[in-house]
């Protein structure tokens, strides 16, 4: 089976992660981002997948190669400039088959695609959309079916009184290649959900309701939710399997001197130092070579390859970017989001989902709340 990953977008919302790092490769507890999608992907017979990427198009081809590390073929298209999600599928063309997935790369999910195809096959659609109930559809475009699962129509940001339905579009979609007929010509910038959809309801577009894990990654807030959900078994990864045969305490590769308390779940990476009176919390991750100096205290936290914290500095529900350097006795909490190699100064407070650009350098008690 084949599958197109929409993976193109610069993730704006995730800066400054995304201001250095490419968004479908972003670290999350320890592989790249769009690696859990694929391993979901090869667990419904996924054998080769094609990324449409844009944005930092070099940077994902680097981390991810040509896919034999994660058990995929793996082919790149690059987007000359954005073309939206029909466009990316338009320029694709040549190397789809005559059925195929295709899926939105910002997402975490483990929803059975395998029954999804079933019913693709069984009812003869065109296209049949994967779709996920959530609590709250409003800020998402609402999806009508009829009793055979034929959409009927489409509610964008439906309001309260025309909320009849959860339930919504999972970014999973069985095409058939005869759709990619009728479409704009390649180059054409298109949405195939506001362009395309709409004009197959009633004439081959069905739905197919899943149950299970789904979470749209766009915000740090949500790459927190992700993390927390992984560590704690809640969305079905490899990653979360072999935390839990590891007793909830994950430390990876070689050489590093953990000496200090860790409280699961957590996962260590290689080469990391903790000194012996640090401490590292539940639901943490620490990317490779990071160090944490006497008294350090992390919890529900992500920091990136060789961070450094000093001594006595507390850091709670934040991501630190790649090398970022923390001074001592340091608070960093509430959903603050540290860029690469930024510096801050002994003595600083950062809080309230602050965001610090890569390589700022704050000075000693710069900050303070």
């Amino acid at each position: 089976m084949q599958a197109l990953i929409l993976a193109g977008g610069e993730g704006t919302r995730l800066r400054p992660l995304t201001s250095t790092i490419a968004k479908p490769v972003v670290p999350l507890v320890g592989r790249p981002l769009i690696s859990y999608m694929l391993d979901w992907l090869r667990g419904h017979g996924v054998d080769e997948a094609i990324l449409s990427c844009g944005f930092m198009a070099d940077g994902v081809r680097s981390v991810l190669g040509d896919g034999s590390s994660l058990g995929v073929r793996l082919h790149y298209v690059q987007e000359p400039r954005p073309l939206g999600t029909g466009g990316a599928l338009k320029l694709a063309e040549n190397l789809l088959n005559d059925r195929f997935l295709m899926l939105n790369g910002d997402v975490i999910t483990d929803l059975d695609l395998t029954a999804q195809l079933a019913q693709h096959e069984r009812t003869g659609a065109r296209v049949t959309l994967g779709l996920i109930g959530v609590e709250d559809p409003s800020p998402y475009g609402l999806v009508r079916r009829d009793d055979r699962g034929e959409v009927t129509e489409f509610v964008e940001k439906p309001s309260p009184d025309e909320i009849d339905s959860n339930l919504i579009s999972a970014g999973a979609y069985v095409i058939e290649r005869e759709v990619l007929d009728s479409l704009p010509s390649a180059g054409t910038k298109f949405s195939i959900e506001r362009d395309v959809f709409p004009e197959l309801v009633q004439n081959g577009l069905y739905g197919h309701e899943s149950s299970g894990y789904w979470l749209d990654l766009g915000t740090p807030e949500r790459y927190l939710q992700a993390t927390f959900d992984i560590l704690g078994g809640d969305v079905s990864t490899t990653v979360g399997r072999q935390l839990a045969q590891a007793g909830g305490t994950l430390q990876e590769g070689n050489g590093g001197a953990v000496a200090g308390t860790v409280h699961p779940p957590a996962v260590i990476g290689p080469d990391c130092h903790v000194a012996a009176d640090a401490t590292i919390g539940g639901r943490t991750v620490l990317g490779e070579g990071v160090t944490l100096e006497s008294g350090a205290h992390i919890d529900a936290s992500v920091l990136l390859d060789g961070c450094r914290i000093g001594a006595g500095a507390r850091i709670s529900d934040a991501i630190l970017g790649p090398g970022v350097t923390v001074g001592e006795h340091c608070r960093i909490d509430h959903g603050v989001v540290l860029g690469e190699n930024v510096k801050v100064g002994p003595g600083n407070v950062l809080t309230a989902g602050m965001r610090i650009f890569p390589g700022v350098e704050l000075p000693e008690g710069a900050v303070s709340f």
